[in-house]
């Protein structure tokens, strides 16, 4: 057997103490957005202290080569970047391999598919936390097999019920929440989301499911380039003066090895803290973390630091489950959550393109990224209008995913201008991420998106527990009248989106995009490549990507001093007659800055009467996509 063939089947419990003892003596051995960090510059490559071999530097100029593309391969699209991964047993991918590993130990001793996402994300907690924690939230599509259903998981905190709309506006700047700090922390809806799937669908033991976890926080394992590198960012952020984070101590020290600038890559990370709180966990079940020990720490360290979330606050919480939206696009069923999340901007953009012949248009031709564009503009004037908590405002989602108002939003696109100005629809009478998808031997998918929201979170982590708490309160609206409002209790409008398409009466694609505002965008990209121009999952990962910023009315991400039609981010791998088009139109081009999301997706197909997997996962990030 291969060297590369044998560690790639190691189980992941056996796998980070072997790689910790392999590497004793080349790390700190320091206690350690849904889209991308904020803040900082690449740092050098070379561990102090470490015997790590020469490395080059996060985005070296040098190795920016628009004249250097990557090797040919014999098969497939001339842009991807590897195959997808079959199996007929079961399948995962994650922006982690140890994570993707773990997964599918667990599904090999039996466990589900929820067993495996569970377990998966307890891990990105520790592996990735640039992109997730237990100081998050929860989203997650299921097919159930036995229902012959997508089933739907919400599992979003809420505003701590002390916390005021006049003291929340008191702490706003330029009529929008900061960042970060306490003011924008709303109750963790992760445990409890993972604590409810597995009374409905776990088959292994609740304990069993944080082994892996637990073992390579104590062990340690080394950190992959693209997240030593947004942790780095992340640490220069919180470091700043004036960032309003009222508490920077205990970030520092989980995640500040190095003198707190943050590990390099390859630098071996352990983080005990986090490992005691998932033995709490584990052994205490979600009522550990909203009612026992850990709500208890949480409470007095608000109290401590001058916040506002409290023990109250957590125990009062529970997630919900709730019936996806969804919309037919060319004979494809696309699934959506509604809730508080921004899932119905993809069935609005599908609806939309649906008008237009994007085949005809051409695959990364001007014509169809431009009408993609388009489409998500006029999504997103409603989004921001529209969405928010429906516990709190009357949302009109029949009316915004039905295929009549579609018809009426696609007149107003032009196939040669940018349509300007542009507005939210007029309702009728009557308001940083991390994303993973794995697949069981009994048929059951779960599409599962996991975030602290911008970067790695506030800034917070109470005392001893090695967890950051989420920003997520930073999307509330300070406008009166407005569906998503700040008020106390409430939940914040979220990024954070599953993804979920089935063909007929069977499952066929769990899949996501991740990255703040980019979800949809993503989302739409993957079925557009997918459905219209007919590549695999693979491909339709890996070719170049859109991501369109600015609107009219903006849910507090958008840059203020963006111009009516916004900015359309291209990828480098977008053709160069391409780029010149779209300029021609009108559009205000902006260059690569790594906000295109990250994908992960397990396929279902039949062979016959043999079930086979297939699973992709995302050349922009450090993952891996397993079967068996």
């Amino acid at each position: 057997m291969r060297r590369r063939t044998f560690v790639a089947t190691l189980p992941a419990l056996a796998m980070a103490p072997t790689l910790a003892r392999a590497q004793q003596g080349t790390g700190g051995g320091a206690q350690g957005t849904d889209g991308p960090g904020q803040g900082g510059a690449p740092q050098p490559a070379t561990a102090k202290g470490a015997d790590l071999p020469g490395h080059w530097a996060a985005r070296e100029d040098r190795f920016i080569r628009p004249d250097v593309h990557a090797g040919d391969r014999p098969v497939g699209a001339s842009f991807a970047s590897r195959t997808a991964v079959y199996g007929m047993n079961g399948a995962a991918g994650t922006a982690h391999p140890f994570a993707t590993q773990a997964g599918i130990d667990i599904l090999r001793r039996g466990g589900s598919a929820v067993d495996a996402a569970i377990a998966m994300n307890a891990c990105l907690g520790l592996l990735e936390p640039t992109a997730n924690g237990i100081g998050g939230d929860i989203y997650a599509m299921i097919w159930d097999p036995k229902q012959k259903k997508v089933v739907g998981l919400a599992g979003s905190g809420a505003s701590p019920r002390g916390l005021s709309l006049e003291t929340v506006r008191s702490r706003a700047k330029n009529g929008a929440l900061p960042p970060l700090g306490a003011i924008t922390v709303s109750v963790p809806g992760t445990v409890d989301g993972w604590w409810t799937m597995h009374q409905r669908y776990g088959k292994l033991p609740w304990a069993s499911l944080f082994e892996p976890a637990i073992a390579m926080a104590e062990a340690g394992t080394p950190v992959p380039d693209i997240i030593a590198y947004y942790i780095r960012r992340s640490m220069a952020n919180f470091a700043k003066p004036g960032n309003g984070v009222e508490e920077t101590a205990n970030a520092l020290k989980t995640w500040g090895i190095n003198g707190g600038k943050g590990p390099q890559a390859g630098q071996v990370f352990r983080n005990p803290d986090l490992a005691r709180t998932y033995r709490a966990i584990a052994q205490g079940g979600r009522d550990a973390f909203y009612a026992g020990d850990i709500a208890r720490t949480i409470d007095r360290y608000f109290k401590r630091i001058g916040g506002w979330l409290r023990y109250e606050d957590l125990a009062a919480h529970r997630s919900e489950w709730i019936e996806p939206n969804r919309t037919d696009y060319r004979g494809t069923t696309v699934h959506a959550l509604g809730a508080n999340t921004q899932g119905i901007a993809t069935l609005q953009m599908l609806n939309i393109l649906e008008h237009f012949d994007l085949k005809g248009a051409g695959f990364q031709s001007a014509l169809s990224i431009h009408l993609q564009a388009e489409a998500k503009r006029l999504a997103y004037e409603d989004r921001a209008r529209f969405y928010g908590d429906p516990k709190f405002s009357k949302v009109p989602v029949e009316w915004l995913i039905s295929k009549e108002y579609a018809a009426e939003r696609a007149k107003l696109i032009r196939p040669d201008r940018i349509l300007t100005p542009v507005y939210p629809g007029q309702a009728p009478s009557r308001g940083d991420t991390t994303y993973f998808s794995c697949a069981d031997k009994d048929g059951m998918m779960v599409s599962l998106i996991q975030s602290n929201f911008r970067g790695m979170g506030s800034g917070l982590v109470a005392d001893g527990l090695g967890f950051m708490f989420q920003d997520r309160g930073q999307l509330f609206s300070l406008k009166d009248g407005h569906p998503n409002i700040y008020a106390p209790g409430k939940r914040p409008f979220q990024t954070i989106i599953p993804g979920f398409a089935t063909r007929g009466s069977d499952p066929w694609m769990s899949f996501g995009v991740m990255g703040g505002d980019m979800q949809p965008q993503g989302q739409t990209q993957i079925i557009v490549n997918r459905v219209d121009y007919g590549l695999e999952i693979q491909s339709a990962g890996d070719a170049p990507r859109w991501h369109h910023e600015g609107s009219s009315q903006s849910m507090g991400e958008d840059d203020p001093d963006l111009g009516p039609t916004g900015r359309l981010r291209l990828e480098s791998g977008v053709p160069i007659e391409t780029r010149k088009r779209l300029a021609a139109i009108g559009w205000q081009l902006g260059d690569p800055d790594g906000g295109f999301g990250r994908y992960e997706c397990v396929e279902h197909r039949m062979d016959g009467a043999t079930r086979v997997y297939a699973a992709a996962s995302e050349m922009r990030a450090d993952g891996c996509a397993l079967a068996y």
